[in-house]
């Protein structure tokens, strides 16, 4: 592929709601442009963009992809990004080097809850946007009236700047509102009057000049149309709506003229003070078992060279660059440099991951990398059989490394590993990655509550230890007494021994059984917090004691005492809260105080939405995620931190403590 100038650029996010047909809108414009010779199906999983097992099985994207196409010898780097909810990350690595986007709607289905989510995205980046209205062949579709919904829905600065010729399967071309066409077909022929009047008024809207001969009642030219409309869709003012079918391929080369005609260049859009100096963002990852580990990059600023030195400035470390390469889907294209403004990928590089700047050490710029919603679906994750043990950890390493909107941690309390995304589907999809490229089977599970044990009063207990087998015995005696402390106290442990009943070289071996104890819980093996163990008082022989045994006996007496001391289960609960469409807030807060919730409070945001705040135990929001996007239709979010412990009522702590012992038992048998 040519090395294109800054001007003759165009990088462009094509985003929708799931199944609006972005993916096949890519593989239709790469196939108009000449960039593919053959033009493959969703449906066949066998487009360009949807190349890996996991999309194709699916039928959708499941992770961003580049298709790039030349048109009008101008190269176009079009971004597929996933519409699923799980696959958010990876659409906004895409919205970040993007310089515009086309926001791909439905016209059986019209503005989605995708739809909308996209579109706020697009407002808060400040991204031109043009929309295209996709499947007119269907039955039962109106442009005009999805055109006016999405006027309704997304705001009035959606203008249609073409109609459709026939309906459902009679739809048979597009028509141009500007230029004027030579001639308008008959049946169009109202419709495209109203249609332009429309145009111009959006035009003189966002152009102070034109409002003025607008008012006048003077026409405005097609000329003066175009203009304002390009200057408009850079402020966003306007963004135009095009109607096309990628299944009857109509309505596609004219999302290219469009593309090329209205959305800027990155010559055109804001570029970081580097005073020509390389700076080049990598915003994706992608990991392979055997080639290892392939960079996407977009360059804002100077050049890229094959064959190179550049600086991270993140890590603060030399990278080689090697060959260059223009990636179209799974394919590869070496070229030997980059422009300012152009997309393509590097592979091997040592310390680079996603978010990292390239450029040069004696003038560093450091570019804001992929800023990714915290992720908050848990799952533990087992390794199916020994030969996986030692490949969990670091398959899940590198899969997070492609997939930085993934978490992989470990829970200390519970000692499970835990994979943490967006969704169920984010997670198997993570899972199933990890086999395919690292051959890793992997097992996932609900995560463990981490349930505490404490006590609520003060016990005392003497406790003797003795074993007499021939020789030197055995012997130790301590009377300990247990004090619940403050939430939070944790373990604590103190000696009150007077004249010398319990010698100073016994005394941390008697507090190193307690803490033992404390590890291994009393009541479910959970571990125990807020006590206050106090040696007050004991006994030793001369011969026959000896470290170990006030060790055993400090761990015997612990566990006597604490079984008398009235325990009980502690449980995280954790803050809540739930940014909800005011339609649904009813219904929220109804099943929030249906899982054992508190409601605490509820603030009008004064834009249709409020925030609902609740404290909630942890066992019961552990599926959450799902949970509310099913009953707001993926309409809500929601935010989540550890609040405090708190004790589990009687008879849920007696069903958490049969279900542990079970589970245990079960784990010795089998």
């Amino acid at each position: 592929m040519d090395t294109f100038t800054t001007e003759n650029l165009r990088n462009v996010a094509l985003v929708s709601h799931s199944g609006a047909g972005k993916t096949s809108l890519g593989e239709a414009l790469l196939f108009a442009s000449g960039a593919i010779s053959r033009l493959g199906s969703t449906a066949d999983g066998n487009t360009t963009g949807d190349y890996e097992p996991e999309a194709a099985k699916r039928g959708s994207s499941t992770q961003l992809s580049l298709l790039p196409c030349v048109w009008n010898k101008n190269k176009i780097n079009l971004i597929d990004t996933p519409g699923y909810f799980d696959f958010l990350g990876d659409a906004l690595s895409a919205l970040r080097v993007a310089d515009a986007a086309v926001l791909v709607v439905a016209a059986d289905a019209g503005v989605e809850v995708g739809t909308e989510q996209m579109w706020q995205r697009l407002k808060e980046m400040e991204l031109p946007t043009v929309i295209f209205v996709n499947k007119l062949d269907r039955e039962n579709t109106e442009f005009l009236q999805t055109v006016e919904d999405l006027r309704q829905r997304l705001g009035r600065e959606c203008v249609a700047i073409q109609l459709p010729q026939g309906t459902g399967a009679g739809f048979g071309s597009v028509v141009n509102l500007v230029p004027t066409p030579e001639s308008v077909p008959e049946d169009v022929q109202a419709q495209f009057e109203a249609a332009k009047e429309q145009l111009a008024e959006a035009a003189a809207e966002a152009d102070d000049d034109l409002a003025t001969k607008y008012l006048e009642g003077e026409s405005l030219t097609d000329e003066e149309i175009t203009a304002a409309l390009k200057a408009a869709v850079a402020q966003r003012k306007m963004v135009p709506v095009l109607a096309g079918s990628t299944a009857k391929g109509l309505g596609i080369t004219e999302v290219l003229d469009a593309i090329l005609a209205l959305l800027p260049s990155p010559a055109e859009r804001p570029v970081p003070e580097a005073d020509g100096a390389l700076a080049a963002l990598v915003f994706k990852t992608a990991q392979e078992q055997h080639s290892g580990k392939l960079s996407l990059l977009r360059v804002y600023s100077g050049s890229l060279h094959s064959n190179s030195e550049v600086y991270n400035t993140t890590k603060e470390q030399a990278e080689r660059i090697g060959q260059l390469q223009v990636v179209r889907g799974k394919s590869q294209e070496p070229v030997p440099s980059l422009a300012a403004g152009d997309i393509g990928a590097v592979a091997r590089l040592n310390s680079t991951n996603t978010g990292d700047t390239l450029g040069q050490k004696d003038n560093a710029v450091s570019l804001a990398g992929v800023v990714f919603p915290e992720p908050l679906f848990p799952m533990a994750v087992f390794p199916k059989g020994t030969a996986d043990l030692d490949k969990l950890s670091p398959s899940l390493t590198r899969i997070t490394e492609e997939d930085p909107s993934l978490r992989f941690s470990r829970n200390s309390d519970t000692s499970e590993a835990l994979l943490t995304g967006y969704g169920d589907v984010h997670i198997d999809l993570a899972v199933q990655k990890a086999q395919r490229k690292f051959g890793v089977n992997l097992v996932l599970q609900t995560p463990k509550v981490p349930y505490k044990e404490t006590i609520s009063k003060v016990t005392t207990v003497d406790q003797r230890y003795k074993q007499q087998s021939g020789g030197h015995g055995h012997f130790a005696h301590a009377m300990l007494r247990l004090e619940p402390t403050d939430r939070g106290g944790g373990v604590e442990f103190a000696a009150k021994v007077v004249g010398g009943s319990v010698p100073k070289e016994f005394i941390p071996s008697v507090e190193k059984g307690v803490r033992r104890a404390c590890t291994e819980g009393v009541l479910a093996g959970f571990p125990v917090v807020d006590v206050k163990t106090v040696l007050y008082d004991g006994s030793y022989h001369p011969v026959d004691s000896a470290t170990m045994d006030f060790d055993i006996c400090g761990y015997f007496a612990f566990k006597k005492a604490f079984a008398e001391a009235t325990p009980g289960l502690l449980e995280p609960v954790m803050l809540v809260q739930v940014t909800v469409p005011d339609e649904y807030t009813g219904d929220i807060i109804g099943d929030l105080n249906s899982r054992r919730g508190r409601i605490l409070g509820m603030n009008p945001l004064g834009d249709g939405r409020s925030v609902v705040e609740a404290s909630v135990p942890l066992a019961e929001i552990q599926r959450y995620t799902l949970d509310l996007r099913s009953m707001t239709q993926g309409r809500a979010s929601y935010t989540v931190a550890f609040g405090h412990d708190e004790e589990v009522p009687s008879h849920l702590a007696q069903q958490v403590i049969q279900q542990t012992q079970q589970q245990k038992e079960a784990a010795r048998q089998g």
